[in-house]
């Protein structure tokens, strides 16, 4: 009987670390030469190629794994038709591990709908859905100890409430802290320290949406800052101190394209994260255009502290404007 694993789910960083470890564990206790692991790309390749390479034999060992990446995300209705039937008609060799891996948006095509519900059915189907609560902690905690670390239970409580789906963002902030801790337990304070950057993230986001005249993006990223509690003045004060960091890395990029973005934090005494997160921003835009929207934010200013019109209004029309 052929073995037909399928892993899926809206959590696609574990789903891909469970794809990662199936491959790893294949290799080990089957492929040691690394000649019989074959990946395929389901949105590009071909049904010739991804039939070849799911019949093909193994090559001097008793198992073949071939992993299909997206193939529910592809548009080639005969390629998911023909896996359906293949599935169906028990077509694929004993001697092969077929792993299908979702994870990106399935299509809505009848056709995937129809392949989906029989990958599901599937002995080995896995699917991943998002943690939450104590099971995103208790995962949290896990993972750190995994990685030769500790971590306090009030700071891993901290970062499954604050970063929630984000998993591979919370993936590259559990290095960074541990990085920072040097082998000491994580702290809550060290977690508080890290969310920082996370907040920088967001508005580097927002001002990149209002920039582009993006205001649909603008409107939703500026009320996600409003419903996670911060108050338009602050808003508005992070929005105008990141444009002015934005105009200031701008001229000094015109008058040195070769300058590195530490020596620009240097020279604007800034936080080298900062800068380094500005940077492609800021080379996308000219300074003409970063200046013309800085005065804007400006004026904005100025009537919001003489009382001629709320931070709220006057920052909303002011994205309506730059759209």
């Amino acid at each position: 009987m052929s073995m037909i694993v399928y892993i899926y789910g809206e959590d696609n960083f574990r789903s891909r670390q469970y794809l990662n470890q199936t491959v790893d564990r294949f290799r080990k206790e089957r492929d040691p030469q690394g000649l019989n692991v074959v990946f395929i790309d389901g949105k590009k390749d071909e049904i010739t190629r991804i039939w070849d390479e799911m019949r093909a034999a193994p090559f001097l060992a008793e198992k073949r794994m071939i992993v299909a990446e997206n193939i529910l995300s592809g548009t080639d209705q005969n390629v998911l038709d023909s896996l359906a039937e293949g599935i169906k008609e028990k077509k694929f060799p004993e001697n092969n591990v077929v792993v299908f891996w979702q994870g990106e948006r399935m299509g809505k095509s009848k056709s995937a709908q129809t392949l989906n519900k029989l990958l599901a059915k599937e002995r080995w189907a896995r699917e991943f859905t998002f943690l939450s609560g104590a099971e995103l902690t208790s995962w949290i905690k896990k993972e750190v100890a995994g990685r030769s670390g500790s971590i306090h239970q009030r700071a891993a409580d901290y970062l499954a409430q604050n970063f929630g789906n984000d998993m591979w963002h919370l993936d590259t902030l559990m290095d960074q802290l541990l990085a920072h801790s040097q082998g000491q337990e994580i702290t809550l304070a060290d977690a508080q320290l890290f969310l920082e950057e996370k907040v920088e993230d967001s508005i580097f986001a927002m001002v990149d949406a209002i920039v582009a005249g993006n205001c649909k993006l603008s409107y939703k990223l500026i009320n996600e800052q409003r419903r996670r509690g911060e108050e338009d003045h602050h808003l508005f004060a992070m929005i105008l101190r990141q444009f002015r960091i934005l105009v200031e890395m701008r001229d000094l990029f015109n008058r040195n394209e070769n300058m590195p973005s530490a020596q620009m934090a240097q020279e604007l005494e800034v936080h080298p994260y900062v800068a380094k997160k500005s940077l492609p921003a800021m080379k996308r835009f000219s300074l003409d255009k970063l200046k013309k929207i800085y005065e804007q934010l400006l004026e904005i200013d100025i009537k919001t502290k003489t009382g001629l019109g709320e931070p709220a209004l006057l920052l909303d029309l002011f994205v309506r404007k730059l759209g």
